[in-house]
């Protein structure tokens, strides 16, 4: 699509290109969904059923799907944008960074942050996770989004840029043989990931102990080698108290969302059952994990509450899982006892949360005191080797 140019009152200038001290994989970061995407990549016969990018009253560009309205970003596309000019209501395009939905553009803001590469999640009108077309009520038009969405992320984002995305599909996760085949054609075609909600029954989808389901879907990752990325919030947040501050708490609660989906899919037996089974918890954090793993362990050892595995709990979860941080500097120090392997980096670009343009300092002020080789495995080389991502030849910082 055309871009307009920036409006000063509402962006900062173009920030300087940062110096890049270590090379950054980041594995949480997300895209949003272009005017074109449905009308260009879904079946000619089902694009009026699709997703209609629509022009509210207010002016407010909004999504429209079976009825119902999706605000195109909110606060999750507020990359560039001046303190100031941040509000809740819907966005249109022009208020946003043309990385946030254009690959190109993507690629050169990466380039002014000294970003090697992003794994993207989708935005709004996609769930984060493609729950939206999964609870569609037409079941073929919510299959043919999915795929149409997946085909315009390996068209005009990983194809062009293979070395600088890490391709992260959805999938149809109404249907469990469908899922597992969407997941396997694209596999085939170089994604390496899979994004599903961290809390499938919170969005009415079957359950993990929900075996018939799930079964077919989960070898489907296996067979495949796909990661399984699970976005805290893509099932939505906890039941909040009338009246209580709902942006303030759900931005404070990630990592108690990440938390509880970790110990549900600890616990659902796949990971046990799988070894090869690879689970990325994202957005979460890192500062509850170290806590749970001595739980698992206390739950052995002490109160015997975890008895019947024949692995111990907190070994499948350093075996299965990986965890996602943005810095964390106070509990960064709890990373030997979580496995440094086990560490991602994000920035989580174009969300209020992120580091962009300034994720190359904030490692080195949150991070100064860790030893040189910790910080390449946490912000490169672990995400390269779980992704089965390429490296440049000289990974930083150098020792």
């Amino acid at each position: 699509m055309t871009t307009r140019p920036l409006d000063p009152t509402l962006f900062l200038p173009d920030p300087e290109p940062r110096t890049v001290k270590t090379t950054i994989l980041s594995v949480d970061d997300h895209v949003v969904e272009p005017p074109h995407l449905f009308e260009r990549y879904l079946p000619t016969d089902l694009r009026e059923k699709g997703p209609q990018l629509i022009e509210t009253p207010e002016g407010h560009e909004v999504w429209e799907f079976e009825g119902a309205l999706y605000t195109q970003v909110g606060m999750n596309a507020v990359a560039g944008r001046r303190p100031e000019s941040v509000k809740l209501e819907p966005f249109r395009f022009e208020h946003m960074r043309p990385g946030c939905y254009d690959a190109d553009a993507r690629i050169a803001d990466m380039d002014l942050g000294g970003i090697q590469a992003q794994m993207n999640f989708p935005s709004q009108i996609t769930g984060f996770c493609g729950r939206v077309f999964a609870a569609a009520k037409d079941r073929e038009v919510g299959l043919a989004c999915v795929r149409a969405w997946n085909d315009w992320l390996f068209e005009e984002w990983y194809s062009p840029h293979p070395d600088r995305i890490i391709p992260c599909g959805i999938t149809y996760l109404a249907d469990p043989e469908l899922a597992a085949a969407e997941i396997r054609r694209n596999a085939e075609r170089g994604f390496v990931s899979v994004t599903f909600p961290e809390r499938p029954h919170a969005v009415e989808l079957p359950n993990l102990w929900d075996r018939k389901h799930w079964d077919p879907i989960i070898q489907a990752c296996v067979d495949t080698q796909t990661v399984i990325s699970l976005h805290v919030g893509s099932s939505g947040m906890y039941a909040f108290p009338e009246g209580a501050p709902v942006l303030q708490l759900g931005a404070t609660l990630f990592g108690q969302l990440s938390l509880a989906a970790c110990a549900e899919w600890l616990w659902s037996g796949y990971p046990l059952e799988h070894p090869e089974l690879k689970i990325a918890m994202s957005e979460g954090g890192i500062g509850w994990v170290a806590m749970l793993l001595d739980r698992l362990d206390n739950i052995i050892d002490r109160s015997r509450y975890g008895l019947g595995w024949d692995m111990r709990p907190a070994e499948v979860l350093k075996r299965n899982f990986w965890f996602c941080t943005l810095d964390d500097p106070s509990t960064i120090d709890t990373r030997h006892r979580i496995g440094v392997e086990n560490i991602l980096f994000e920035t989580d670009y174009p969300h209020g949360d992120s580091t962009w343009p300034d994720s190359q300092s904030v490692i080195e002020e949150a991070w100064g005191q860790v030893p040189k080789r910790e910080i390449r495995m946490m912000c490169s080389e672990n995400a390269a080797r779980l992704y089965r991502h390429p490296l440049p030849e000289i990974v930083l910082p150098r020792d």
